[in-house]
């Protein structure tokens, strides 16, 4: 049963259906007032298969669930496809769900046309420079048909450019005598493409690692083979991973060694017509009800999934990049808490005061190997990131009945209020939500008029 919750070959109402079974089997076996021990923590950036993860939109509510989350989101490279399992699934399960997407968008030119002071700057991209990795949060139902629509052709170009990676792979893998890899018979198939999901370089990188564990086999073999014919010499740490055959997390281990020491040798940059402007995006998150947020990557030492090198990003101008985030009409700035120091992450919440964003939250799972769990957030200096996802649910559910209820929006009952207060206000609201029926509980809250009382608190 739990493998249906997980398969992707399934359909999203077959693995809804398999977590209700699953669900009403673990509280017929613990009783029925059990529930996972929780201390409030939360995750709002998790992958799933629509872009690259090894969970579908069921199991990765179901595993923050398990891991004591109290709300749980998916963010997908280029695909809001996870969302209406996402949302179906925590209902299920009775924690809060919400749902946005990740885009890469360009920086690299000013309000002039011509190039800004961002075009040769790696900013959070580590591919790319001029380049910015930004989500979109907090989406109303009503915009699920045009935010797919606006992604198919973001979707489509980058697919050539796949496509033309994969000629580029497939040189490296005759060099050394391997055999080619098909786009369409070796790639597709480990993505939901044709249920609106992404193909990304992850992908490619899985595919690869496919092949090479077919080749080699999984174990000291393998490594041996990535130096001698790919001249890839892992850690210490991944070569004791790599050389154990029975490491539940193979697979995704040596993905996250492909994409750091493989990748870089057969990447296509990728052009304007795939990222298009960061303005173009913002207008159209705004436009939907959506928050446009950027992503905080900050200056990186170490690597939590192993596929980013040490290296230098947006620290070094950070005032500068947010002068220019409020320019191009940003809303809110979303970071990883357990990949920064705190001096890092200081400053940035002095600078999303300052320029008067929310700050949003969440890890991103890519990996088998990595935790569901957030514990950072409990820290006093994080904890007001628990507030801010319960007010992302409230929005998505108060705006997909009624817009005006966004949180940003002009005709927002609370509108007079300081950004802080709108969110404290709805946050008690998102936690307020019985959070099995949480549109019924947005509903009631609009049509009583319950909101308006948070204008005197």
């Amino acid at each position: 049963m739990k493998e249906r919750i997980n398969d992707p070959a399934c359909g999203s109402m077959e693995r809804l259906q398999a977590l209700r079974h699953y669900i009403q089997k673990v509280f017929l076996e613990q009783g029925e007032q059990w529930v996972p021990q929780t201390n409030g923590e939360v995750n709002n950036h998790i992958h799933t298969i629509y872009s690259f993860s090894p969970y579908t939109p069921a199991m990765a509510a179901l595993k923050a669930w398990e891991s004591g989350l109290e709300a749980a989101g998916s963010v997908d490279h280029d695909s809001l496809g996870a969302a209406e399992e996402m949302l179906t699934a925590c209902e299920i399960l009775g924690i809060g769900g919400c749902v946005g997407f990740e885009v890469r968008v360009n920086f690299k030119y000013g309000p002039d046309g011509n190039p800004g002071p961002f075009a040769e700057r790696k900013i959070n991209n580590p591919d790319s420079q001029g380049l910015v990795y930004m989500t979109v949060q907090g989406i109303p139902r009503q915009a699920y048909g045009k935010v797919r629509n606006f992604l198919q052709p973001l979707q489509e170009v980058r697919n050539k450019r796949n496509r033309a990676m994969v000629e580029r792979i497939n040189t490296k893998l005759s060099h050394v005598g391997l055999k080619n890899l098909s786009f369409e018979k070796h790639i597709l198939p480990l993505s939901q493409a044709h249920t609106g999901g992404s193909v990304t370089e992850r992908h490619l990188m899985a595919a690869v690692a496919r092949l090479l564990i077919e080749e080699f086999e999984a174990g000291p073999a393998l490594v041996g083979a990535l130096g001698s014919q790919f001249g890839i010499k892992p850690s210490p740490k991944l070569t004791m991973l790599l050389g154990d055959r029975t490491n539940p997390h193979y697979l995704f281990d040596l993905i996250g060694l492909l994409k750091t020491d493989f990748l870089p040798d057969v990447f296509i940059q990728p052009d304007d017509s795939e990222c298009i402007p960061a303005k173009q995006v913002v207008d159209f998150a705004r436009s939907i009800g959506g928050i446009p947020a950027y992503a905080y990557l900050g200056d990186v030492k170490d690597s939590p999934t192993g596929d980013k090198k040490a290296e230098h990003f947006e620290d070094a101008y950070l005032d500068e990049l947010f002068q220019e985030l409020q320019r191009l009409g940003y809303q809110a700035v979303t970071y990883m808490p357990p990949r920064n120091t705190k001096e890092q992450l200081q400053r940035v919440q002095n600078l999303c005061k300052q320029y008067n964003f929310m700050e949003i939250s969440g890890v991103d799972i890519n990996s088998s190997r990595q935790s569901f769990t957030c514990p950072e957030v409990l820290l006093p200096a994080f904890h007001h990131l628990v507030d801010s996802t319960w007010a992302l649910i409230a929005h998505e559910r108060l705006a997909s009945i009624n817009i005006h209820y966004g949180l940003f929006h002009p005709e927002n009952p609370l509108a007079g209020l300081s950004l802080a207060k709108r969110i404290a206000a709805y946050a008690k609201i998102g936690q307020s939500f019985d959070r099995q029926h949480p549109e019924e509980s947005a509903r009631r809250i609009i049509q009583e008029k319950q909101l308006e009382v948070y204008r005197y608190e």
